[in-house]
């Protein structure tokens, strides 16, 4: 599987254990739909999951007049998702290639603002940690 499609079903994972609860295994297992699994997908999904609680407070220190609460879903599990990759996978992966992936699923995900805003954002996180 290609790392951007890896991305898409991480945020779409995401999205799904954010709205409705479902455990991380199910949440991968769903949106794989009987593809094979892919290594780069479970790290991104269980990454998150084990770095929640700092991801999140990394994310709401370069909000401005918005909480997280106040995010559409999709914006904000992409944060979730660029963030992760931002703060623990920069040996791996270019925070500029982290930023363009983030800002392309944007543009099919989100809203017309999206893409704009989960780049401002992001930015900040790649400033901080590069």
């Amino acid at each position: 599987m290609k790392r951007r499609t890896a991305r898409e079903k991480a945020m779409q994972a995401l999205f799904q254990m954010d709205i409705s609860k479902v455990e991380p295994r199910d949440a991968i297992s769903h949106v794989l739909d009987n593809e094979p699994q892919d290594a780069y997908l479970t790290n991104l999904v269980e990454g998150y999951v084990e770095n929640q609680e700092k991801i999140d407070e990394e994310i709401k220190q370069h909000l401005e007049k918005w909480t997280m609460d106040r995010l559409a879903n999709v914006d904000r599990n992409l944060l979730r998702l660029g963030a992760f990759e931002l703060m623990f996978c920069k040996e791996d992966v270019p925070g500029n290639v982290v930023l363009d992936e983030a800002i392309e699923i944007a543009k099919i995900y989100g809203d017309e603002q999206s893409s704009r805003f989960v780049n401002g954002v992001l930015s900040k996180i790649l400033q901080r940690y590069s």
